[in-house]
């Protein structure tokens, strides 16, 4: 699995780095490091969007309050 996350102006401002820190420890905690891939990218052109994230090439939007919950409700269950 591929989780990546925007990194882009807009969305640094919106928080991407907190993002990012936390599916990083969430990954971590759940021993998933080699299950997941965890990749940053410029812009997806959903600036409006929040942190824009991709799982395996489905889009969320994210923000550093909801990532837990992203991560919980939607990369879990598809982590084979």
């Amino acid at each position: 699995m591929k989780i990546t996350v925007c990194i882009g102006s807009s969305c640094h401002l919106k928080g991407s780095k907190a993002v990012v820190g936390e599916l990083q420890q969430l990954i971590a905690e759940n021993n998933l490091k080699d299950k997941i891939e965890l990749a940053g990218t410029f812009c997806m052109g959903r600036c409006q969007e929040g942190v824009c994230v991709t799982v395996d090439d489905k889009f969320y939007s994210v923000s550093p309050e909801t990532t837990k919950e992203f991560f919980l409700n939607d990369v879990m269950p598809k982590v084979k």
